[in-house]
């Protein structure tokens, strides 16, 4: 088993890097698109509903929300993070949405900065989701830091994250991922929470869901490619011009989201799916649903608005909410379910 590469304050340093290089640096992919840009919703123009009484709740994992939305996974592990993190989950908590904290293998390392995660006196009641590197189960990690994670968080579900782009591009990343299938069976085995198996913005194949599927991985977060580029990030941190040359060649590497969601839909038709990776509306929140999504996920949108302020958050959280409403309208929905049987997104001819 490898031993971990870096150590507790060089992670620390990089979540810090993470956050600013996020916000300041042009990181978001330019080429590579979502995919949802290829369809369009048949406008209704005599919806016979009362926008009134349109109903966006839905279940997740077993667990009621107000909305099909998820603050996806971001940050923690430095003051700023903490701060990001308890205005997420405040704001999470208010619209009855469910909520991922960032990768908590600093806090493992360094259990100081486990209360920049630990959110969930905020938000007693939402949907909330640990959240771990699968590739640190090749660097020591197993079961016991799983289970302190999830107990730190009290969460409903752990997300094991899938980077290898993003350890190829980072500067001393751990990119042993042989063998880590059969460590993930184990470990959905063990855990009594779900696993949630997780792309950070290159997305998931057809074919690697189903061997996730049947690993026993319960859930499936696509993060498709079109959003945030990890290889232009870990590029800007690079400190050589190897690494910094690898980041700008695969700047724009992976699959769209909206195929990923299509192809992995049509293989495992129940198991519960996430949609994320450069969703930035609720116009592109409804399109993810109709085509076969659960739950969408934007991380970039709120990581802006709750850098700015808790009232900010709740602005953005208002506009999805009635952004997906008024495709409900417009499309003769007052459901989410109906929305998914309407048959009302079409490609574009």
């Amino acid at each position: 088993m490898n031993a971990p590469l870096t150590s507790p304050t060089e992670t620390q340093s990089r979540k810090a890097d993470h956050i600013r290089i996020c916000l300041d640096e042009s990181v978001q992919c330019h080429q590579a698109t979502n995919g949802l840009e290829r369809y369009r919703f048949t406008h209704c123009c005599l919806p016979e509903i009362d926008r009134s009484e349109i109903n966006l709740t839905t279940q997740f994992l077993g667990k009621p929300l107000a909305a099909p939305l998820l603050i996806s996974s971001m940050t923690g592990g430095t003051e700023l993070a903490k701060t990001i993190n308890y205005r997420l989950a405040t704001v999470a908590q208010h619209y009855k949405i469910a909520m991922g904290v960032g990768s908590q293998r600093v806090a493992v390392e360094n259990p100081e900065v486990a209360p920049t995660f630990n959110v969930r006196s905020l938000a007693p009641d939402i949907l909330l989701f640990a959240n771990l590197g699968a590739v640190q189960l090749n660097y020591s990690y197993g079961l016991d830091q799983c289970l302190r994670v999830i107990d730190w968080l009290e969460a409903d579900a752990l997300i094991l994250h899938l980077n290898p782009l993003q350890e190829c591009v980072q500067t001393k990343g751990d990119t042993n991922f042989r063998g880590l299938l059969a460590k993930i069976a184990t470990l959905c085995q063990k855990l009594s929470v779900p696993v949630i198996a997780k792309e950070v913005g290159n997305g998931i194949s057809a074919t690697m869901a189903q061997k996730l599927i049947e690993a026993g991985v319960q859930a499936i977060d696509v993060a498709g490619a079109g959003g945030t580029s990890w290889a232009k990030v870990e590029s800007e941190r690079a400190t050589d011009a190897k690494q910094r040359r690898l980041g700008a060649t695969f700047a724009e590497w992976g699959l769209p989201t909206a195929e990923c969601i299509t192809t992995i839909r049509a293989i495992a038709p129940t198991i519960p799916l996430i949609a994320s990776g450069g969703l930035r509306d609720g116009l592109e929140v409804a399109k993810a649903i109709a085509l076969g999504a659960d739950l969408a996920g934007l991380a970039q949108p709120f990581l802006q608005a709750a850098c700015e302020s808790e009232t900010a958050l709740a602005e953005l959280a208002e506009v999805l909410i009635a952004e997906i409403e008024t495709v409900l309208f417009c499309t003769g929905n007052s459901t989410i379910e109906a929305l998914r049987r309407s048959q009302a997104l079409e490609l574009k001819v």
